[in-house]
């Protein structure tokens, strides 16, 4: 069974209810060039950040990831109390900055509550191991649900992407039949441009067809339509793989925009045929658009 193709972002939120209150985790991420990971802990969480980082590190690989959890205690804030020494430090320091440089200034109450570590809850200070496991095993279903979320998406764009490549490949075959016709309209083209540069004076047949080849030549897309056709079948090898094909699409995307570029410029002597090579080339751009797009949303 191939490994799901995911998205980067989604969205999850689990809940834990413990004896001593609740952990609420949530995971949020959105595209990124790789794996930046960014968590938002309360301080008394905070000892488990690299155990958590080691999870989402070995399940998630491309995208910006935003980790935040809540630990909410029974009681509410009722155990609160002042760090009493802590405040009675910076009172002290407080009023010997302000006999030092002559002020009257005196300690407010309300700026120091705010300074952290005043204001404690003993109750946060020892997390037991309940609460570490919770966090665990919370940061774990989240994980599981983004991950979901997140192949879900990816399959959708996956399935885009392969429509996409499929109407690729109906233009390259398209064009490998017009291509046939391209050294006959040249053949006419030259005629046609010499009688008028040499006012009914004889052409020499042989002459007229060697110069027509070498310019057939000049603008055949043999090569660039084989290319093309060999990047959507890669393309469509690696989406049947599945896993990390973010950035290997949008390799494969640049290659098809640039032999469709290729097949423009070639087009633009070949007369009619050129014309019809040149709109169906201009059509697998706006394919290969929509493909480099979709890739930036992949994993």
């Amino acid at each position: 069974m191939p490994n799901p193709i995911r998205s980067m972002t989604g969205y999850a939120r689990t809940r834990r209810v413990l004896n001593e209150g609740e952990i609420v985790v949530s995971l949020r991420a959105v595209n990124h060039r790789g794996l930046d990971l960014h968590f938002f802990l309360p301080v008394e969480l905070t000892p488990y950040e690299p155990a958590l980082r080691k999870t989402l590190s070995a399940n998630v690989s491309r995208g910006h990831v935003e980790i935040r959890a809540h630990l909410t205690r029974n009681g509410g804030g009722s155990s609160l109390r002042i760090n009493q020494p802590m405040l009675a430090g910076w009172i002290r320091a407080f009023r010997e900055a302000a006999a030092a440089h002559g002020l009257s200034a005196e300690p407010d109450l309300n700026v120091a509550l705010r300074i952290p570590g005043i204001m404690a809850d003993p109750a946060l200070e020892e997390i037991g191991e309940e609460v570490g496991e919770a966090l665990s095993g919370a940061a774990q279903e989240c994980l599981d649900l983004l991950n979901r979320s997140r192949a879900k998406e990816g399959q959708e764009t996956a399935a885009a992407i392969r429509a996409h490549v499929a109407r690729i490949r109906e233009a390259a075959d398209t064009m490998e039949a017009i291509r046939g016709g391209v050294q006959a309209a040249l053949h006419e083209r030259m005629q046609e441009r010499l009688a008028e540069l040499l006012r009914g004076a004889s052409l020499d047949p042989a002459r007229l067809s060697q110069e027509a080849a070498l310019l057939a030549d000049r603008s055949d897309v043999s090569e660039e339509i084989t290319r093309l056709r060999i990047h959507t079948s890669q393309l469509s090898d690696l989406l049947a793989a599945g896993g990390e094909v973010g950035k290997r699409t949008e390799f494969l995307a640049q290659e098809m925009h640039r032999e469709a570029n290729t097949i423009l410029s070639k087009s633009n002597a070949a007369g009619e045929p050129g014309r019809r090579i040149a709109e169906l080339a201009l059509s697998v751009k706006s394919e290969v658009e929509k493909i480099r797009e979709q890739s930036l949303n992949l994993e």
